[in-house]
């Protein structure tokens, strides 16, 4: 079996269990976007999620997303885009807003006005094209930073920034699920306050929740996009 094969079938597969979920809990089917994560994959491979018709992938680790992206530029692929989903770290945010389409992890004010910054000057230097950079925000539902995410009190401050911010634009929430805790209930928590959100702000919010091991979940309680590495590409190859 060729790689492109191998990832086709993986694909599908992984599709068709999202669709089986979205049919389980009552909701329209297509409704929940799949988000592979490549870290640790070649470029090739994102290629041919390219040519499967994936538009976005997700990467945890700047230095490698953004040599990928700057790769994908070079050889004209231009049908699939980065988000960044990992931790950032506030000296990255001038790196990040150069290449990534989405965040998936904005988790405090300093930041938040990195990114705002950084996407002001990549326009300006004709880094990337006008507009805003969909932001979700990542929360901790433990409060603990390792894990990255902004705690539970501290989500409103920051989202009322994001809303202030020129070039971000606040697209929804984010959440892991904290080790030994049940994540359906972590899932529910952070739907509420994405329609929290949204009720207040007047647009509908997305939740980025559920990977590999869980998001069949994550459908059940309301996640518009899943992480999904493993069960698309295969075991991931560090070297």
């Amino acid at each position: 079996m060729t790689r492109f094969e191998d990832i086709s079938a993986n694909l599908n597969s992984v599709m068709e269990t999202i669709r089986a979920a979205e049919k389980a809990a009552g909701r329209t089917a297509g409704s929940v976007k799949l988000l592979p994560v490549t870290k640790f994959h070649p470029v090739e491979d994102i290629e041919i999620l390219g040519q499967l018709g994936v538009d976005l992938v997700g990467e945890n680790r700047e230095q490698e997303a953004r040599a990928k992206a700057e790769e994908l530029k070079a050889r004209g692929e231009s049908s699939i885009s980065i988000a960044m989903i990992g931790q950032i770290q506030t000296k990255k945010a001038n790196a990040v807003a150069r290449w990534a389409h989405e965040v998936h992890s904005l988790d405090t004010v300093r930041l938040a006005e990195g990114l705002n910054r950084g996407v002001g000057l990549a326009i300006e230097r004709g880094d990337r094209e006008a507009g805003q950079l969909p932001s979700l925000i990542q929360v901790s539902m433990d409060n603990d930073p390792t894990r990255g995410g902004v705690p539970l009190d501290d989500v409103d401050e920051l989202a009322a920034l994001v809303e202030e911010t020129e070039h971000l634009r606040f697209d929804g929430i984010m959440v892991v699920p904290p080790l030994d805790t049940d994540p359906v209930e972590v899932f529910a928590q952070a739907r509420e306050l994405a329609d929290r959100f949204g009720e207040s702000l007047g647009r509908s919010m997305k939740l980025s929740a559920g990977m590999s091991g869980d998001f069949e979940k994550a459908i059940a309680e309301g996640s518009d996009i899943v992480r999904v590495g493993t069960g698309v590409l295969g075991a991931r190859h560090v070297g």
